[in-house]
């Protein structure tokens, strides 16, 4: 009973820190649940832009938390940094057990709150189940580890497999393209291509109440400066824009520059290493969650070259036989299997995860 009930928190924390995942910047998005005898006192979740922590947001209230047990999805920081340790707050409360799944991977602080709050006679159990808490932090380890920006990806496809239809702007139902909003949020950055957003004149941002400012960044892959100048992600999407070019033309720098866009030159933009020295440079601009948005093409691309980590597929129930339109060759999405579906209410559509 007392490991379901302290799985059950844990998830609470978890919910926690799905709120700003993807716009806590470098930090970690955590989640953390105060608990005594059953009832949540408080609750936190890492700030907008990553500061302050969940533990500070969930404890830094004028309440009594002695005794009590914090439930975290991260090991809670032990260093010094622009604020305090997570861990003197909990310490300076008086927190009896402290729960989480995973080991911080920065050096800083791995493996280092368990022997800090030991000292001060606070239990710190480690839950052994961490198979979830791996599947989130996926980007924050890779990102710490090997420097490397996690990268997903999505498509919409008709149940005939065709990517565009002849007559309709979209393939998926409302509730789809809604989701996709919301996946959106999960991210800093969108990756596109200047031929995907030349074509759908894409915006790219967050359309959903509550959660506009957790729109990404928009990263442009656009090899022979080919953006068209009047577009509405120019007049409606104020996230930052950068755009990856092999082709000088002065005039449409300077035209892009007046309009806030960030231009970085590379000399190729063709082989497997030039986008390996791209996604290297997000990376150090700070971004470590990619969501691929782009044509059939391109992602076949990230596919075949082993770039992409995860691949939502949204398939509509519907077949578009002679309407469909096939923008690339089909065969490598053909080859993944469509399993892991994520199990969410589209209405007939249906949304597939696939680990690559």
């Amino acid at each position: 009973m007392r490991k379901e009930r302290n799985s059950f928190f844990t998830n609470l924390a978890f919910e926690q820190a799905k709120i700003n995942l993807g716009s806590t910047g470098k930090n970690p998005s955590v989640g953390c649940i105060i608990e005594k005898n059953g009832t949540v006192l408080s609750s936190g979740f890492t700030s907008y832009k990553g500061r302050p922590h969940a533990e500070f947001n969930a404890l830094n209230k004028n309440q009594s938390f002695k005794n009590a047990n914090a439930y975290l999805t991260l090991e809670p920081c032990s260093h010094y940094g622009i604020t305090p340790p997570c861990v003197n707050i909990i310490i300076k409360k008086k927190i009896k057990n402290v729960f989480f799944p995973i080991n911080d991977v920065d050096t800083r602080t791995a493996h280092k709150a368990k022997k800090i709050l030991k000292r001060k006679k606070i239990n710190v159990i480690r839950q052994k189940n961490n198979k979830y808490a791996k599947k989130f932090y996926e980007s924050y380890l890779l990102y710490k580890k090997f420097g490397k920006p996690l990268l997903d990806a999505k498509i919409a496809i008709s149940n005939d497999f065709y990517t565009k239809s002849k007559d309709k702007e979209f393939i998926t139902n409302i509730h789809s393209i809604k989701r996709v909003h919301l996946l959106r949020s999960f991210y800093d950055c969108i990756l596109s291509t200047s031929k995907s957003i030349n074509d759908d004149n894409s915006i790219l941002n967050c359309r959903i109440n509550g959660l506009r400012k957790n729109s990404p960044a928009v990263i442009i892959i656009d090899r022979n400066f080919k953006l068209k100048k009047n577009l509405k992600i120019f007049k409606k999407n104020n996230k930052k824009i950068y755009l990856f070019i092999s082709v000088e033309n002065k005039t449409k720098e300077y035209f892009f520059k007046k309009k806030g866009v960030k231009i970085i030159k590379y000399t190729s933009i063709n082989e497997v290493n030039d986008y390996i020295k791209i996604f290297a440079r997000l990376s150090k601009i700070g971004f470590s969650r990619i969501f691929v948005e782009a044509g059939l093409k391109f992602t076949n691309y990230l596919i075949k070259n082993k770039f992409l980590n995860n691949i939502y597929v949204f398939k509509s129930k519907e077949k578009l036989n002679k309407k469909g339109i096939r923008t690339a060759k089909i065969n490598i999405l053909k080859k993944i299997k469509l399993k892991h579906k994520v199990k969410v209410n589209l209405f007939g559509d249906m949304l597939y995860k696939i680990k690559l």
